[in-house]
């Protein structure tokens, strides 16, 4: 079922990109996309959770929509268990069935998409809708020259659109996931640039999430720099249970609605998660909580103020010195460490630099692990698996109460992956071999290697893989007197072959390729 929803999603994007081809770049194409999947999935939902209100009474929503005082009971259900209301006028299916009937319908859905936010307005969910749909300016020239040529545009959108089933009852089904990740892939000149920002291959979010949930009982989850919110939901998955406390901060404000938008089609309830749009490193805004599990896949070697400032932060205080201005690495895991609980665990993936750079991150990486003893686990992984670099990268364990606090676990995985045209992937098979090492905490030759603490100090700290596990596949013995006898036979041989063809050609009378016996 997954994959044959998968195959229709696809089928149903690549028509719109068809038909949105040249009118406009990957990036602005996919804010406009996902902004109307999300309408259509916020419709349907409404849509079906009012009939199902109403069933009883052998009604259906559309049905109800010159009742007004039975629409304002429902306003205030909705309000209160979704989160927000649509009129049945304004549900997405009658848009685009009025869109397929050439009518003019582009400033009914700016108003729709203005009235879906405004009525959570006085809602607890108020924070979460406010400005949800602020990417999708319908008046745009991108959509056209006029209005009567934006409308049909978008009236064809929305009929693609509509023909996709959402399976709302399926929570295997991850419908942005799924489409964002082909877009990006079918658009990757445009969208791959930023795809750091907020999108994790969906391979890298399931290794994060099993790691962090291995131990169970996790009840929250955070990821300093969520994009669009897949990795916690991912952990929500491992977990199976969507009843969990979601944190998350986001710089881009479009990455941002986009995080939003992923918890809202999960069925994440508004009071479960926390979102907020800021830069995590200078101005944090969950400093005072604690969670059982953290998860992140940061930018790779950002830039930030490392203003010494921060040095009377309680995040970087007990490590003496700061990140590089041009490399965040270790900036962003000394915060999340900040946050992480006494029992919980921590996994994030960072460019392999972070391992063996000298410097004040040399100092930190010392300090972590001679006198904190957090790090648990480094985990090297394939390179080109990330849409728009092919930076080696890996992924680093934390946990404050280690069970295994002599020694550090060290995988190679780089070797394991299914080779694309654009990029990498991991295999299920691969994933699963991460996890099970990482799990029996054994050593598996040119895989895995558990190394004792003074083994890590011998080498002044220094945590680049192969120093750890040998992967050297020795080349085959060639024997050149073997090679130079059958280079003879082979020349013999030859020589054989053109006296033959030389003889067939004069028995034919015709000029032989070449001089029969020549040396």
């Amino acid at each position: 079922m997954v994959e044959q929803h998968q195959q229709e999603l696809k089928k149903q994007l690549w028509n719109i990109a068809n038909t949105l081809r040249g009118n406009m770049s990957a990036d602005d194409f996919r804010d406009y996309i996902l902004g109307l999947i999300f309408y259509k999935y916020l419709s349907d939902k409404l849509n079906r959770y009012c009939d199902e209100l109403l069933a009883e009474d052998s009604i259906t929503f559309v049905g109800s929509a010159d009742d007004k005082e039975l629409l304002n009971d429902l306003r205030e259900e909705c309000t209160e268990n979704l989160g927000y209301f649509i009129a049945p006028k304004q549900l997405f299916s009658n848009l685009a069935e009025r869109g397929k009937k050439q009518e003019f319908i582009i400033d009914e859905l700016d108003r729709t998409l203005a009235d879906i936010e405004q009525s959570t307005t006085a809602a607890d969910s108020a924070d979460d809708f406010n400005g949800l749909f602020e990417e999708l300016d319908l008046n745009s020239s991108k959509l056209g020259k006029n209005p009567d040529a934006r409308n049909k545009l978008i009236s064809q959108v929305l009929v693609h659109l509509d023909n996709i089933d959402f399976h709302l009852e399926n929570t295997e089904i991850d419908l942005l996931g799924d489409a964002y990740e082909y877009l990006i892939g079918q658009f990757a000149s445009g969208a791959g640039k930023k795809a750091g920002e907020f999108y994790t291959p969906q391979q890298v979010s399931k290794i994060l999430a099993k790691l962090v949930t291995l131990d169970g009982n996790v009840k929250s989850v955070y990821d300093p720099t969520c994009g669009s919110g897949s990795l916690l939901l991912r952990v929500a998955r491992e977990v199976g249970s969507h009843n969990l406390e979601f944190c998350g901060q986001e710089q881009n404000p479009s990455t941002y609605n986009l995080a939003r938008m992923n918890m809202l089609m999960h069925g994440v309830r508004y009071d479960k998660f926390d979102i907020k749009n800021d830069d995590t490193l200078e101005h944090p805004m969950h400093l005072e909580q604690r969670f059982d599990a953290v998860v992140a896949n940061p930018p790779f070697s950002a830039n930030w103020s490392a203003s010494e400032l921060h040095l009377n932060s309680e995040r970087f205080a007990d490590y003496g010195k700061l990140a590089p201005k041009t490399k965040a690495d270790f900036a962003f895991v000394l915060h999340m460490i900040h946050q992480l609980n006494e029992t919980g665990t921590l996994a994030v993936v960072v460019p392999h630099g972070i391992l063996f750079r000298g410097a004040a991150e040399g100092h930190i990486r010392k300090h972590l692990i001679e006198k904190k003893n957090y790090l648990d686990a480094v985990i090297g992984l394939p390179a080109g698996i990330f849409f728009g670099t092919g930076i080696p990268t890996c992924i680093l364990v934390f946990k404050k109460n280690r069970k295994n606090d002599d020694n550090i676990m060290f995988i190679d995985a780089s070797n394991h992956f299914e080779k694309g045209k654009a990029q990498n992937f991991m295999r299920n098979e691969d994933v699963e071999r991460i996890v099970d090492a990482y799990s029996k905490r054994e050593s598996v030759e040119k895989f895995a290697h558990v190394a004792k603490l003074t083994e890590i100090e011998e080498n002044d700290y220094n945590l680049n893989i192969p120093r750890y596990v040998d992967t050297f596949e020795e080349e085959m013995f060639i024997d050149l007197d073997v090679v130079a006898t059958d280079l003879a036979e082979l020349e013999t041989k030859m020589h054989s072959v053109d006296a033959d063809i030389a003889d067939f050609c004069s028995q034919l009378n015709i000029k032989a390729p070449f001089l029969s016996g020549k040396e």
